[in-house]
Parts: C-alpha cells; structure tokens; sequence
C-alpha cells in the first residue's frame, strides 16, 4: 500500500471512510511525516506554512483518541485569530462526520461571554479558541482541563508575535501534566525553540520546508564607481528588490542619521538605530521595523547588537565591515526561518583590499555585478505593508493583546488576519495592522474602548 495513502495509517475505518468521501486520498508532506508519530501519541514539532495541511494532521490525531462517551474537553486548539479559530473548527467537523455526537466548540473574542458560558453548560469534547479568551474561561472556572488529553498550538509563532505569551502561559498552567502537545509553526525561532523546551515532553520535530542555510543566502557584490555615489547604489537596490524589511549596516553613527534621513526625504521609509538612543526610543523604532511598519532600518553593528529579527529580506552593507566576523554575521541575519534572504555589499576602490581578505576567508570568489539601470531612480519608492498604532496603555493598565484583539475585529472592524504582531510595554501598547485599514482601525480604537476603558490611540 502507498505510505502516503491515508489507509496506510492505524485510524479507525470511520475516519478512513470519511477521508475518502472528503477525496483527501494522498497525505501532504507534513501529514505523512507528523500523522504516524502523533497517533503514536508522541509531542510534535511540525513546521510547516499554511495551506501544508497541518490542520488535517492535528485534527485527525485528536479525533483518533478522542472518547465520545465521556463528556468533557478532550483536546483544546489554540489559534492567534477568531478567523482561524472559525478555520480550524470547521476543518475538525468535516473529519468527524462520520463519528457520532461529537461536539466542537470555539471560543473566541467577540462573542458575548455569556453566550460562550451557556454552551460551555452543555458540555464538549473539543475547544478551539483564541489564547485571550480561552484564558478568560479558564481564569473564571467555565472551562476546565482537567481531562485534557491533547493541546495544539496552531500557528505558534503568530500567536507570540501577537503577544498571547502570558495567555499560552497561563493556560498551560492549569492544563495536566500528562497530555499530548503539539506544536505546528510556520517559522521555528527562538521564542519557539524555548516554548517547546518548556511545555513539550521529548518532541519529535518534523520539517518540510527548507531550513536557514548558507545555501539561502545569496551574497551580491557591487562596486561604486564611475559617478554611481554609495547612496544612488543604495537606493537603485532598494527600487530592485523592494524588500519589506532591509538592515543597511554603516560603519558610523553619523551615517547611519544622514543615510536615514536622506531615504525618508525621498518617499523610503527609514529610521537610524545608533549607541545614542535612549531606551524608549529604541523599544519604539524595533516595534516599528520587526512588524513591518518601517521597511529600512539605518544600523551601526554596536547598536544592532542583540536585535532578533527574523526573516529579514534583505541585508545591505553600505560600507564593507572592517572585521571579517562581523561581515559574516551581518549576512546571516538575512533568509532565517526557512526564507530566502538577499546580502548585497557596496564597496569601493579603496576597500577591494576588504573584499580579497574575505574571499579568502570564505575560500571562494564572489562575483562582481552590475548595479540595475538607473532608470530606477525615477520610479516612485515603495512604502511598508504595515501601519502602527500606539494604545496609551500597557502591563501597569492590565491590558492584553487579546483585548486589542478583540476591540479591533470586534462589530464593524478589521478583519483578524490584517492584525499583526501586538507587542505591550508597561504604559503603552503597540499593534501593526496593514496599512490599507490603518485610519479605520484608528476609529474603531479611538471610538471604541479597550478592556472597557478608553484609551488614547495614536498612527505613528
């Protein structure tokens, strides 16, 4: 029998019936990988982007053990946004067709509490919800975990980019210590790794997508001369590429104020990260460009430090580093997480002595190439995917990411895939929504209230 035929593996004829009414006759890679090993009912790692089929994967492991008898939450499924939620919810349905009086319910932000709380009454045998509002019923005793066999986070790595750590925290708390945890992730950084670490109990970790390599990293060369200044080579290469999100490394603190400045008075959005900074300051720049509100981020290597940002797109040396380590460092923070990156280095006669020492350092030659046409020049700059807002509350308000969550896609608002990472600091909060809906969500937040105060909101 073909091993990626779902009747391959050990489910009950019911699911197997059913799978074949659905036509799902072939398991995607990430199924035929992590199925054998959840039924198996080992933790799980699976790293996989959407559309890979996770959703079948995770779902057929809980409905196999599941015990329709006993009433009570089983498996719990958490997911960064209602929209998932409603997703994964109705996927789990559509696979337990054929297994009789079996109950999913999602509880997410946006739904009267009290309604949530009647059909919690009722009983279930699987929930699918939001970080944010699954804690609240936890935190209020309306759902318990005492029988929880199986938890999945969904989407993992968008659930801590959106804040939901505390919430994932607390919930885990007060789930048994003897379950099933699988983990299903798009992009697997350290945040991931040290959750894992922390929650899972020897997980298998199962990967079908390319994993960060040198392999992904395609340095470019480019050398200035012939009337072509540094900035013009700089700019012709963000007009090429147009990344969402670009670290240029300059050798000084006072370059990188002008570079950054002479970007933004061309339509580029740019900010300087220098030693000078305070911390606030800082804090407010890094939100900016790790949710994609800022494209280009202006760096010295002092302030850079520490900075985990993952999947840059690209990284631009506007001069070569003077130590070969840090050059080397520099490229590899460009393709992490399984995407393809793009290093491109300016260098000029008077550093071709730089360029030598690194080829030899590397044990290979990198070609020199052309810049684009200058035509570019004239083309209009690209602006960034994301907008933020800034809350006028934080930890010290008690405010979480899943009441701003919740205030933007509420009645009348944004939908929860525009949302993106919400990060909270003591007196403030920041969110990133994307830019087309920028000025609606501002209304809806300005308008509205936020854990039922009303708060001062700001498009930065």
């Amino acid at each position: 029998m073909n091993d990626t035929a779902f009747a391959s593996l050990a489910l009950q004829p019911a699911l197997i019936e059913n799978l074949s009414s659905l036509e799902y006759l072939a398991m995607t890679p990430i199924q035929a990988k992590s199925l054998p090993h959840i039924l198996a009912g080992k933790d799980v790692i699976g790293q996989g982007k959407t559309g890979s089929g996770k959703t079948a994967a995770f779902s057929l492991g809980l409905l196999e053990k599941l015990d329709t008898k006993h009433f009570h939450v089983q498996a719990l499924v958490l997911c960064p946004t209602r929209e998932l939620a409603d997703q994964v919810a109705k996927e789990i349905r559509r696979l337990a067709r054929a297994i009789q009086n079996i109950k999913v319910l999602t509880l997410c932000g946006g739904v009267p509490f009290k309604t949530q709380t009647g059909s919690m009454a009722r009983g279930a045998h699987i929930i699918v919800g939001t970080p944010g509002r699954v804690e609240e019923h936890v935190r209020r005793g309306t759902l318990k975990l005492d029988g929880l066999s199986t938890l999945v986070l969904d989407e993992a790595d968008r659930m801590l980019d959106m804040g939901f750590q505390p919430s994932l925290d607390a919930i885990i708390d007060c789930a048994p210590k003897q379950r099933q945890t699988l983990l299903f992730s798009a992009t697997y950084p350290n945040e991931i790794k040290l959750i894992a670490k922390r929650i899972m109990n020897k997980p298998v970790v199962v990967q079908v997508d390319a994993t960060h390599g040198s392999e992904s990293i395609r340095q470019h060369l480019f050398k200035v001369e012939n009337g072509t200044s540094r900035f013009n080579a700089l700019r012709l290469l963000l007009q090429q590429y147009r990344p969402d999100s670009t670290l240029v490394f300059c050798n000084t603190k006072q370059e990188t104020l002008e570079v950054a400045e002479s970007l933004n008075a061309l339509g580029f959005s740019a900010l300087a990260l220098n030693g000078d900074l305070e911390q606030k300051d800082r804090d407010r720049i890094l939100v900016r460009f790790a949710n994609k509100s800022v494209s280009i981020l202006v760096a010295t290597d002092v302030a850079a430090r520490g900075l985990d940002i993952d999947a840059l797109d690209a990284v631009i040396n506007y001069n070569v580093a003077n130590d070969l380590e840090v050059h080397i460092h520099r490229v590899g923070r460009t393709g992490r997480a399984g995407s393809s990156g793009i290093a491109c280095t300016l260098f000029s006669e008077n550093e071709q002595y730089k360029i030598e020492r690194l080829e030899a350092y590397l044990k290979h030659s990198i070609d020199v190439e052309a810049l684009p046409s200058l035509n570019l020049l004239d083309k209009p700059t690209y602006k960034p995917p994301m907008a933020t807002l800034q809350i006028g509350g934080g930890k010290k308000q008690k405010v979480r990411a899943g009441d701003i969550l919740g205030a933007l896609t509420g009645d009348d608002g944004i939908d929860g895939k525009q949302v993106g990472k919400i990060q909270i600091f003591d007196q403030w909060s920041y969110v990133a929504v994307n830019r087309n809906v920028a000025n609606h969500a501002l209304n809806k937040l300005s308008a509205g209230k936020v854990k039922g105060r009303s708060f001062r909101v700001f498009l930065m």
